[in-house]
């Protein structure tokens, strides 16, 4: 899994816990919808920190619990 993956599985991972669909998560975060979308369909090449940060604050929490994942355990690496 690559860290695009993780952070999607992530977020989803996260919407379930909060009952929360991507628009009200969108809606929450002060993001546009697509903004998310983008991250989970793979088409944002680098989810910006601001991004997963404002994430965060919509889902109440902080980066730290954000990355605090059983996701961000076995990333591949991505230097090659």
């Amino acid at each position: 899994m690559d860290t695009k993956q993780a952070i999607a599985n992530r977020i989803i991972e996260l919407c379930e816990q909060h009952g929360l669909s991507i628009n009200a998560l969108a809606n929450q975060a002060g993001i546009s919808p697509s903004t998310i979308y983008s991250i989970l369909n793979n088409k944002s090449k680098n989810p910006s920190v601001i991004s997963i940060k404002k994430i965060c604050d919509g889902l109440d929490i902080t980066l730290g619990q954000f990355f605090e994942s059983r996701y961000f355990d076995s990333i591949e690496q991505e230097i090659k």
